[in-house]
């Protein structure tokens, strides 16, 4: 039997928005990660002697951990209980982030973020997981609107934060930072955040935890290594075959499983499977974006990390605006409605920003960013909350966490195509014929070599050529991410259920987290 312990009470609690408070920080911590140790790479190569490849996996340690685990992350919480493990993922974040300012070499940093990204695995889909337990359909579009700003907003804190403290103190001092931050998310949720669970939720398998590790870890990495090695190599195609091979083991094995931990019918559920999609979608446009935007602030217009950071403020603005007003707007005209307009106005803001020349400064890129920021809130937002509400309530940690970990992997496909297109225009734009051999290969390498090479050289005509190059390759980075978003409005449009068909399945699941507003009687 399914038990929701503190559910109903928790509804009618004011606290729940101080337990919404304790999700928020907990968010707050891993938004804030994925984009402060960027800033330290190159200090941190410096100090350790770490070779390109290792100051990759420093950043990819994290990524290919985190997406793996958040599967059986979702379901050690319908089983143990979703703050009890929350606070755990908290705590291990914590202490992955305490080794890694201490050590002093490159394999311990890389070990130690590897145990940061089991911590994040466990909080990510957890923290998204208890939102139906504390808030009904009514208030669950605000509060899932409250944690994705939350999550979206550490991104830029990450590089302005990281700057000042690359300005003051050592290295190891980003990693140290999120000590405080993570204690302070494992205080607020010990003290404000009810538990919930469900015991009858299946045991967690060894052997489909580890076929899911590994499947989703070797995707993962084949996904980050084939830009650099190139996308026919032998052993990406091998990591590809072996990824298919475990997947397919994976998926064999739960079809087979009475309660599975990859719970495949949630996929058979149209509103969890097609939001779950266009959330996906919209996290692969953004990935883009937050990939290309970073250097050509820095290299193109020639800010530093604190002041990149201070100008991507504007797009967390448009989110925020966004996350505020999806909830009435929803209520008005319905998520399909919303969704559809928000891949849109995302589309639009992408496809301006594609027109972006080497002499436009940063007013225009102020403008297309925050267009940006409120299409991707008035997108994400809806349908984050519409999949949420389509789970049934003693699965909505495995749920989640297949639906993050759904996103998390498009984030990664995201980065990794965009950026081989961004490498790929880059390099055969960039004008090198007047350079040695080694020097070219450095300046083609990224636009931060270019910069370094044409500084040494005193060749201005080289930083004007990779200025205009790189500006070129994100104009066609944005213009493919446009197109994506506006293919994927279309098919928002077309396919995503209408409000009359999603009360209809609720009224023949009443199962259903989001059931009609009397589930709250």
């Amino acid at each position: 039997m399914v038990t929701v312990t503190q559910d109903e009470d928790a509804r009618r609690d004011s606290r729940r928005w101080w337990a919404l408070g304790a999700l928020v920080a907990s968010m707050l911590v891993l938004g804030f990660d994925m984009t402060i140790l960027n800033v330290a790479l190159p200090t941190m190569a410096r100090d350790l002697g770490a070779s390109t490849g290792q100051q990759q996996w420093m950043a990819d340690a994290y990524v290919v951990v985190f997406a793996s685990l958040m599967l059986p992350a979702g379901l050690l919480g319908d089983r143990f209980g979703r703050r009890r493990m929350l606070i755990t993922g908290l705590a291990v974040f914590l202490a992955g982030s305490l080794v890694g300012a201490l050590v002093d070499d490159v394999t311990p940093v890389i070990l130690a973020r590897a145990v940061m990204g089991v911590g994040g695995a466990l909080v990510m889909p957890l923290a998204m997981a208890v939102l139906p337990s504390l808030f009904g359909p009514d208030e669950r579009t605000k509060a899932v609107g409250a944690v994705s700003a939350a999550s979206a907003l550490g991104l830029p804190l990450g590089p302005i934060i990281g700057g000042w403290l690359l300005d003051h103190f050592w290295w190891g001092s980003v990693f140290l930072i999120n000590v405080p931050m993570a204690a302070i998310g494992i205080t607020a949720c010990v003290f404000l955040l009810p538990e919930t669970r469900d015991p009858a939720s299946p045991k967690v398998d060894a052997v489909s935890t580890a076929l899911t590790a590994a499947g989703l870890g070797i995707l993962i990495y084949a996904i980050i290594e084939a830009p650099d090695r190139g996308w026919g190599d032998p052993l990406i195609l091998g990591f590809f075959a072996a990824s298919a091979v475990l997947i397919a083991l994976l998926v064999g094995r739960e079809r087979r499983s009475v309660r599975p931990m990859l719970d495949l019918s949630l996929l058979t559920q149209r509103g969890f499977l097609l939001n779950t999609l266009a959330a996906t979608l919209v996290m692969f446009v953004l990935s883009g974006l937050m990939f290309v935007l970073p250097q050509y602030l820095q290299a193109v217009l020639g800010h530093d990390a604190f002041a990149t950071g201070v100008r991507m403020l504007p797009m967390m603005g448009g989110l925020l605006v966004a996350a505020r007003g999806a909830a009435p707007v929803v209520a008005k005209f319905g998520p399909r409605a919303v969704i559809s307009s928000g891949l849109v106005v995302l589309a639009f803001a992408a496809l301006l920003g594609s027109r972006t020349g080497v002499h436009d400064g940063y007013g225009f890129t102020a403008l297309w960013l925050s267009i940006a920021g409120a299409g991707f809130g008035f997108a994400v937002v809806p349908a984050m909350d519409t999949a949420l509400g389509a789970l049934p309530r003693d699965r909505a940690g495995s749920g989640s966490g297949l639906l993050m970990t759904v996103r998390q992997v498009g984030s990664a496909i995201g980065i990794a195509l965009l950026g081989s297109l961004l490498a790929s225009a880059y390099s055969g734009r960039l004008d090198t014929s007047a350079l040695p051999h080694s020097a070219a290969q450095t300046a083609s390498d990224s636009v931060v070599g270019a910069h370094v090479v044409a500084a040494q050289l005193g060749d201005r005509a080289l930083a004007a050529s990779a200025n205009a190059a790189y500006v070129h390759g994100m104009g066609l980075v944005l213009l493919v991410s446009g197109i994506a978003a506006l293919v994927t409005a279309l098919l928002a449009a077309a396919l995503l259920p209408n409000p009359g068909a999603v009360r209809t399945l609720h009224e023949e699941n009443p199962d259903v987290v989001s059931a009609p507003e009397n589930a709250r009687q």
